[in-house]
């Protein structure tokens, strides 16, 4: 017997008006999904994937035009009333976006945001809300969850701040979720646990998804059937694991051999050492009462002592919360911490930040967020030439040249340096991104989580990028991941954290090859399928 079709879309075409002119984002997609059937959406930044998911409610905005049908449990979403759609968001349907920080309200806490869909959706009150509230984010894997309900998002990681978003999405009991890279910000251990937990919701209550990812490991495990798109088409569609062992689009073909393999280029013997930490310490102080009297500490990291010289990568990785960016973000002295911190033989522990300025164009970082991390008013010549005005680098050069010269060292036109953020793919952003860094010549370059975001094709273009500079001018790399394929391709050193702890660190192939404690083996099962290497 079939099972009836909860979702059905035919011949959607979404376009956007801009300047008197239509971009055409998608275009003739068809799909259906049935009753506690997973359909995965994939392919590269900018084919469409989001835009389809987010027409299915009507949430593109005013510049979006529409044709075609969407159809859900047979009410037609094109064109519907407001009531319709109030009913069906957040209820029957619901999501999980891929920026857990632009979707949290950051001036209310954990509790309050949960309980406003709770209280809206199912007339809950009271205890009886906030009981709910700490089973769904046990369920998602948020450790002592009664404690975080006062809890800002800004005072969570992002892996934190994604596991509360999908306790938002699954607070009602949707029909269909669609989860839009749900496990970009997990590390691969929580995802596994994200990915059993969706797996159990559909088995269990008969849940649908449209899942949409650049993972396609994950596709692999979680998907019964899978749409490939590419420049607003569904290019190549059918069960994971025919389209997995038997592709017949080329760019389905091309996106299944991408992955980030070799390694980096040996570190030449007598490279300089550019950081080194000795007992790095960072405790955030637990303030209560009316004169905020301490009583007690957030160990967020314990004692981190590690070494990178020019032309070396140290990988960084570990649970979500485990104190990967804080670690970083104290070898910026960005924020406080104890033990020494040595940068191109300076300890710069304890310098003010008049002191720290000279050294500041040395040290740069690249975050996760290219949508978030780049200014949507200022164009990409602004973006990446803004850091030369800030520390008086080259006064003499022209800044369009010296801009010019750096978007063609990471692969973007230097013709495209007038146009704003938004104009460009995730990976195109990532690039300026690093061009800003770049622009700089530092010695130290901290990556945090740079791949994250991207799809598998441009993940790998993006690791080769980052080798090819780090061979020209010797870059250090301080590089924060989860990712631990893209670790193995990029690092010489690993560095494991689990709860503040530094629990194992050495050589790369060492770490990977024969780890020695039960976490980093399982974060290795995790990672390869079972497999240690």
């Amino acid at each position: 017997m079939t099972t009836p079709v909860v979702l059905d879309v035919n011949d959607l075409r979404v376009g956007f008006r801009q300047d008197g002119e239509t971009t055409h984002a998608v275009r003739g997609v068809s799909f259906q999904i049935h009753k506690g059937e997973t359909v995965a959406l994939v392919g590269e930044s900018g084919s469409g994937k989001s835009v389809t998911a987010l027409s299915t409610v009507q949430l593109l905005g005013d510049s979006a035009t529409m044709a075609g049908s969407i159809t859900y449990e047979g009410t037609e979403m094109v064109g519907a009333d407001d009531a319709t759609l109030r009913r069906v968001r957040g209820n029957d349907i619901s999501f999980i976006f891929q920026e857990p920080m632009t979707s949290l309200n950051p001036l209310h806490t954990i509790e309050k945001q949960l309980a406003e869909s709770i209280e809206l959706h199912q007339g809950l009150r009271g205890a009886k809300v906030r009981e709910r509230i700490v089973q769904l984010l046990d369920r998602v894997g948020i450790r002592d969850a009664e404690s975080r309900l006062g809890a800002y998002p800004h005072q969570l990681s992002g892996g934190q701040r994604q596991r509360v978003m999908i306790a938002m999405a699954l607070a009602n009991g949707p029909e269909l979720l669609i989860a839009d890279e749900p496990t970009t910000a997990l590390d691969v251990t929580i995802q596994a646990q994200i990915l059993d937990l969706l797996a159990d919701l559909k088995r269990d209550e008969g849940m649908s998804m449209l899942f949409i990812t650049h993972d396609l490991t994950i596709v692999r495990k979680i998907a019964d059937r899978v749409c490939v798109m590419k420049s607003g088409e569904i290019v190549e569609t059918g069960p994971t694991a025919e389209v997995f062992a038997n592709p017949q689009h080329p760019y389905t073909q091309t996106l299944l051999a991408a992955e980030s393999t070799g390694g980096p280029a040996p570190v030449p013997e007598d490279a300089p050492v550019i950081l080194e930490t000795d007992a790095t310490r960072i405790w955030f102080p637990i303030q209560r009462g009316l004169l905020k009297r301490t009583v007690g500490h957030v160990q967020a990291v314990n004692e981190a002592t590690l070494t990178i010289r020019a032309g070396e990568t140290l990988g960084v990785v570990g649970e979500s919360g485990s104190g990967k960016t804080t670690l970083a973000l104290a070898v910026m002295r960005l924020i406080s911490s104890e033990g020494r911190i040595v940068f191109q033989g300076t300890d710069i522990h304890g310098l003010n930040p008049r002191q720290m300025r000279p050294l500041r164009s040395e040290m740069q970082i690249v975050f996760q967020d290219p949508y978030g991390s780049l200014s949507p008013r200022m164009t990409v010549a602004e973006i990446i030439a803004e850091g030369l005005g800030v520390h008086g680098v080259d006064p003499g050069r022209d800044r369009r040249d010296m801009v010019s010269e750096v978007m063609t060292e990471v692969g973007l036109d230097p013709a495209w340096m007038d146009r704003y953020p938004h104009e460009f793919s995730g990976g195109q952003r990532q690039r300026i991104a690093i061009a800003r860094a770049m622009i700089l010549r530092p010695k130290l370059l901290i990556l945090d989580e740079p791949t994250s975001a991207l799809d598998m094709t441009v993940q790998v273009q993006i690791v080769h990028l980052l080798r090819e500079l780090q061979q020209k001018y010797g870059l250090a790399y301080l590089f924060i991941s989860h990712d631990l394929k893209v670790v193995r391709a990029l690092s010489h050193k690993v560095m494991v954290m689990k709860q503040g702890d530094v629990v194992e660190a050495g050589d790369a192939d060492v770490i990977f090859d024969a780890p020695q404690t039960e976490y980093t083996r399982a974060l290795m099962a995790a990672a390869f399928e079972g497999k240690v290497a």
